[in-house]
């Protein structure tokens, strides 16, 4: 199908239901479903045609799922621009993707008006809550297509090869690139969604405190096709996540990994009624097993995990609730590490770096097959043809699973480390690292070393309170690690540098001890 169609379900079957809570905002499903035909009335009016790119600005904000819902009933590609990026950044990858709509919030006026200066492309913008000079609020916008004629696009297969969105990459190694996000990928991520995030024990009510512009939509509009009611927070807060799963029971919730560990130190954790959680959805990159565990202790046995990229999203694997509450409690607690068994659209493998498949228990790249896979790069078609060697998608990420099909993330290959001729991941060692109770948040990576050609450096964020000791940190991960994988050195930080996709900034660590050298690797 196509990608709305799924919300066009939703919508008439749960039409009196409530689909978005945004402070004092509510709109039923039936009121989404007719604001959405509005705005892809005004796209049309305005002379959107097929796969038009149309970008949204903004924080978080129910008009952003509006626009979402409007621009794909239009025809429309989605392009999320993550606020957290530089200008220079945004700007180049508007270029690159041909950005002809623009969708932005009052508080980014003025680095619109930059982007329209820009981006050649962009002829169309449209402020999600005020008048601004020439270009109207949505309010307005809607109103002038309330006489367009509907454009007939759709056909009898749901469009699966039609783009849906134009997503960039993390950009960490380089400028983003164009994921394009078909009807088929997008449609498999949302089927295996609705399958396996459904909860029959009560109605599903999902709290969306991550960007919008990232994961976060993308889940909340898998919700809508079980009808979930979506409460909008305007950006993550420990407190105010905790009050408002009190206030409207809240039963899913995505969290990264780095915004579930502020939530687990929060001083009022264990006094909050959060009874009411189903799935308590952890991804975006590995997380410690011991947070896992106190996950469960705290928010009983709603903690799940899964794995993806934006190049297959979400969903390649998925470690549900029960097996983690077992873990937890013992059974298998090795599966804690684990982000759990290849999904059902989707075939996975691991494989070295000649194309060879790899038996269980043996590291290699992850590597996928399967609908939820992207067909490529937008206008890039060696970086396409890289990641598709051998008849595989490659992740990137290094990985084995074990006997009974379960999948374990090591590191992205690019953060290897070799010190001393041994290969040590940096995932791994944070992981050992976090499993200390005075560590909020850590960070490895190799730095430059006479003897080993690259020492394995941790720097480490203390809990408030904490009194930590650098010998303290190495002898705790040497006595779990052995003496290769241990930290050579501790630099104790405030805070850890992120990219604007919340990830750990390695590269920014990295570059001070590497500035100078002719490559940054020994």
């Amino acid at each position: 199908m196509r990608a709305i169609d799924y919300f066009l379900k939703a919508a008439e079957r749960y039409a009196e239901r409530i689909a978005l809570v945004d402070g004092e905002f509510r709109c039923t499903y039936g009121e989404l479903r007719a604001a959405c035909e509005r705005v892809a009335r005004a796209l049309w009016a305005g002379g959107l045609r097929d796969e038009d790119r149309v970008a949204i600005y903004a924080p978080n904000d129910a008009r952003v799922l509006m626009c979402m819902l409007g621009l794909m009933q239009a025809g429309g590609a989605w392009v999320p621009i993550n606020y957290r990026n530089g200008m220079d950044a945004n700007v180049e990858f508007m270029r690159y993707a041909e950005t002809r709509w623009l969708f932005y919030h009052s508080a980014f006026r003025e680095l619109a008006r930059e982007m329209h200066a820009r981006v050649p492309a962009l002829r169309h913008l449209v402020c999600l809550d005020a008048e601004d000079g020439e270009n109207p609020s949505l309010a307005r916008f809607m109103e002038q297509g309330k006489n367009a004629v509907e454009r007939a696009w759709a056909d009898a297969r749901g469009n699966p090869e039609r783009m849906v969105g134009l997503v960039p990459t993390g950009g960490t190694t380089g400028p983003a690139k164009g994921v394009r996000v078909t009807s088929d990928s997008w449609g498999a991520f949302v089927e295996m969604a609705g399958n396996y995030w459904h909860c029959e024990d009560a109605l599903p009510v999902c709290l969306s405190t991550a960007p919008l512009s990232h994961a976060a939509g993308v889940v909340a509009f898998a919700l809508f096709t079980i009808g979930a009611t979506n409460v909008i927070l305007p950006r993550f807060e420990a407190e105010a996540v905790l009050e408002n799963i009190e206030r409207h029971r809240v039963t899913h919730m995505f969290l990264p990994p780095t915004a579930f560990y502020a939530l687990l130190a929060h001083p009022d954790v264990r006094k909050r009624d959060c009874s009411s959680l189903r799935l308590m959805l952890l991804a975006a990159s590995p997380v410690s097993p011991d947070r896992v565990r106190q996950g469960v202790e705290i928010f009983g046995p709603c903690v799940c995990q899964c794995y993806g990229q934006t190049e297959a999203p979400m969903l390649m694997t998925w470690l549900d609730r029960k097996t983690v509450a077992a873990a937890a409690a013992g059974v298998h607690p090795e599966r804690l590490r684990s982000c759990g068994k290849a999904t059902y659209a989707v075939r996975l493998g691991i494989m070295d770096d000649q194309g060879n498949l790899l038996a269980a228990n043996e590291t290699g790249e992850i590597v996928a097959r399967g609908a939820l896979v992207t067909p490529g790069y937008h206008n890039l078609p060696d970086a396409t043809a890289e990641i598709r060697t051998h008849g595989w998608h490659h992740t990137g990420d290094v990985g084995y699973y074990d006997d009974d099909g379960y999948f374990y993330i090591v590191d992205r290959k690019k953060d290897m480390i070799i010190t001393g001729g041994f290969n040590v991941y940096s995932g791994e060692v944070e992981s050992c690292l976090m499993g200390l109770p005075g560590i909020y948040e850590c960070a490895v990576v190799g730095v430059p070393d006479e003897k080993w050609g690259e020492a394995v450096k941790a720097f480490v964020v203390p809990r408030e309170g904490a009194a930590l000791r650098e010998e303290e940190i190495i002898g705790y991960c040497r006595e779990r690690l052995g003496g290769v994988k241990t930290p050579k050195s501790v630099e104790f930080r405030a805070e850890i540098p992120k990219t604007p996709a919340g990830k750990i900034d390695r590269k920014a660590l990295r570059a001070p001890y590497w500035k100078g050298t002719d490559r940054a690797v020994h």
